[in-house]
């Protein structure tokens, strides 16, 4: 199922705030309440919604460190890597990438030493050729 630009425009407002009032959606989005909450039934239905989930303060996180973990993986070996990596509560997103790496992590800890660690870890799982690390210094804005 392809969006609209009417289900663009109304994910937008949900991915800044999911637990908006529907009324509220409805007057930036221009719609009648019903209209709007009935596009967001049918958006789950059709599985373009998958979940909410929580963002945290930026204050809360402040002190964690959060470094995007390049990661190039072995040929026939990706299924097993991603598992393993997917058992990492550190490991806070994972993507598959085009490029020079084959996959981009990003991970959270307390400090330096835990972020050794964690890259230590990730390069002596089977089937990780190498990787290399950016230390994310902060976030101009999330969607």
């Amino acid at each position: 199922m392809k969006p609209t630009p009417a289900d663009e425009a109304l994910l937008s407002l949900l991915r800044e705030d999911a637990r908006a009032p529907t009324a509220e959606i409805a007057r930036r989005l221009g719609l009648s309440r019903t209209t709007v909450q009935s596009r967001i039934d049918r958006l789950e239905r059709e599985g373009v919604i998958q979940g909410y989930t929580v963002r945290v303060a930026d204050d809360l996180e402040q002190g964690l460190i959060r470094a995007h973990i390049m990661i190039m993986v072995l040929p026939k070996r990706m299924a097993e890597v991603v598992r393993e990596l997917r058992a990492m509560p550190e490991i806070r997103t994972l993507q598959s990438v085009s490029g020079g790496w084959d996959l981009i992590a990003v991970g959270v800890v307390r400090n330096v030493g835990e972020m050794d660690e964690l890259t230590d870890r990730i390069g002596a799982i089977d089937g990780v050729e190498r990787t290399t690390s950016s230390i994310v210094l902060s976030t101009k804005f999330a969607r």
